[in-house]
């Protein structure tokens, strides 16, 4: 499914998007923990069609995503992200959106939409 449609229909709000065309990618699988070691364990392939969610707001989950080769990270909760993270993540061409729901709800919508367990 294609990111525009995800964030239209979640509803998401974009903080940092670093290239435009990032709204025409397809994403199939979506991981969602706050822990970045379990990412790093489970998430082995496809990972630049996987969406990572998670509710851990600092550098070691973007630098997760970054490992993985993961283009698009959704913070839950309603989360403030502050202003160096979006920095460092247009930097290393990571999107960044915000969900102001709760990480089950977001996982329901994404199974959904059809997207898959990455694993």
């Amino acid at each position: 499914m294609k990111l525009a449609d995800i964030a239209d229909k979640m509803p998401l709000k974009f903080l940092c998007l670093p290239d435009d065309d990032l709204l025409d990618n397809d994403f199939t699988y979506a991981f969602a923990s706050d822990l970045m070691s379990d990412a790093l364990y489970l998430v082995n392939h496809d990972a630049g069609k996987t969406l990572l969610l998670t509710g851990l707001v600092n550098t070691q989950s973007l630098i997760t995503a970054e490992m993985l080769d993961i283009k698009m990270l959704i913070y839950v909760r309603n989360k403030e992200v502050p202003q160096e993270l979006l920095n460092l993540a247009k930097d290393k061409e990571i999107g960044i959106a915000a969900f102001a729901g709760t990480m089950f709800k977001a996982c329901g919508l994404l199974y959904d939409f059809g997207l898959k367990e990455a694993s």
